[in-house]
């Protein structure tokens, strides 16, 4: 395996215990509801000194990289599960279709929507793009009994714009259409708005089609920006 992992954990780590905040964590730590320690570190210091540890060490392999995240992620303050899913992003071309199970126990393991949404959108996805063969795997995952599964398939199309399955993304949405928890309700708005800045038809088409079906926030979360955009047009054609 070689050094990669323990060398880049290692100045990671130093680099972090070296601008901890006490003052600054303690405000981090109400943010997220108390669930997680943090050490402080603001997302530009945290990147900053996350590409000063890693600098020179070259491109990790799989192996190294998946070596590299545990670690992190068995850490206790926040800031290392962030850094494991930075360098998880950074190197996401790496990792083989095989990889998916462990992100899968990213996912689940110290969830919250901090690190869910970052692993389903930068990580999953582009996986899923560049291995097609594991779509069957995103079926599973939105039948899940763990939210932030279903929430990570819901999201997983997030980024890729005009390559959006669509089909794909309003079954999944419809699936889970009837989901009471906040978070898969929220995260059906959010694919569907994110969409609707490819194709905004369509997902006003969607949501006319099954409105009884999508609940209230889901509706109001995808349909956001489509209507923001037509106030703007309103006022401009009244400025006129």
């Amino acid at each position: 395996m070689g050094a990669w992992p323990t060398e880049a954990v290692d100045r990671i780590r130093r680099g972090f215990e070296a601008a901890r905040d006490d003052v600054r964590a303690a405000g981090m730590r109400w943010y997220m509801r108390d669930q997680f320690p943090f050490l402080g570190i603001q997302t530009p210091e945290r990147r900053r000194l996350l590409r000063e540890a890693t600098a020179g060490l070259g491109r990790p392999s799989a192996e190294q990289l998946l070596a590299a995240a545990r670690t992190l992620w068995s850490l206790p303050e926040r800031e290392y599960q962030y850094a494991a899913t930075d360098l998880l992003t950074r190197h996401e071309r790496v990792l083989p279709a095989d990889a998916l199970s462990e992100i899968r126990e990213f996912i689940v393991t110290k969830a919250w929507w901090d690190t869910v949404d970052a692993l389903a959108a930068r990580v999953v996805g582009p996986m899923v793009l560049r291995h097609p063969e594991l779509v069957p795997e995103m079926d599973a995952w939105i039948e899940s009994d763990d939210l932030w599964v279903t929430r990570s398939a819901i999201l997983h199309q997030l980024t890729y714009k005009a390559r959006t399955d669509e089909e794909r993304l309003f079954r999944y949405c419809l699936r889970r259409a009837g989901d009471s928890d906040f978070f898969i309700r929220k995260a059906i708005g959010w694919a569907l708005r994110e969409y609707s800045k490819t194709a905004p038809d369509a997902v006003i088409a969607f949501v006319s089609a099954h409105a009884d079906a999508l609940s209230p926030l889901s509706k109001r979360e995808a349909l956001q920006r489509i209507e923001r955009e037509k106030r703007r047009a309103d006022a401009a054609d009244q400025a006129r």
